[in-house]
């Protein structure tokens, strides 16, 4: 295979749903996660833009952006790890793996399990300790910001945490049992 043809197939991490339907509906939630978070990075440059506008033009800026702007590159990340996860694209020592995949392709299938497994556990216990918190912040109608000047409910941001991490520990644990799949079918 060519090296166009290796980056085809990583890229394509939404298999068949003939051939995998879990894969399939997990490669899809993944996909519609990062294009809203996509969305949403633009929607912020768009806002901070016009609040640097407002501010300097105008002399009116735009409440709450420096809020917004923090919970929102939050929610983005956790929006967009489960597709990280299944491209093989979140951060790791890649250089490990290319030198480890020339001398043993096995070796290599053996470090991305483990990395998958290292990371469904970390993923698993944000929405241990996440759950709970948006649970409160649901039933007490927690807010942040300034009252009286600008508020937001905090639950959407503490729900997507918990529904990115519940996807990434999907993901992780999907992309684990591809490896030792691959693992097994190597001679």
């Amino acid at each position: 295979m060519t090296d166009d043809t290796n980056a085809e197939s990583d890229d394509a991490y939404v298999p068949a749903f003939s051939e995998a339907p879990f894969g399939a509906a997990l490669g899809s939630l993944a996909a519609i996660m990062s294009s809203i978070g996509t969305l949403a990075i633009g929607a912020l440059m768009v806002l901070i833009v016009a609040d640097v506008l407002g501010r300097n033009f105008f002399n009116a800026p735009i409440t709450g952006v420096a809020e917004i702007a923090g919970r929102a590159v939050v929610a983005i990340v956790f929006l967009q790890v489960a597709a990280a996860i299944l491209q093989k694209r979140l951060t790791r020592a890649d250089f490990l793996i290319r030198r480890l995949q020339g001398v043993s392709p096995k070796g290599v299938c053996l470090v991305e399990a483990l990395f998958c497994i290292a990371g469904m556990i970390v993923f698993a216990l944000i929405v241990w300790a996440s759950w709970p918190k948006l649970a409160s912040a649901w039933a007490t109608s927690e807010f942040f910001g300034v009252q009286g000047v600008f508020t937001i409910p905090t639950w959407p941001f503490r729900g997507i945490t918990v529904l990115g991490s519940a996807a990434a520990v999907l993901a992780a644990l999907y992309r684990a049992q591809d490896e030792i799949r691959k693992f097994r079918s190597l001679p």
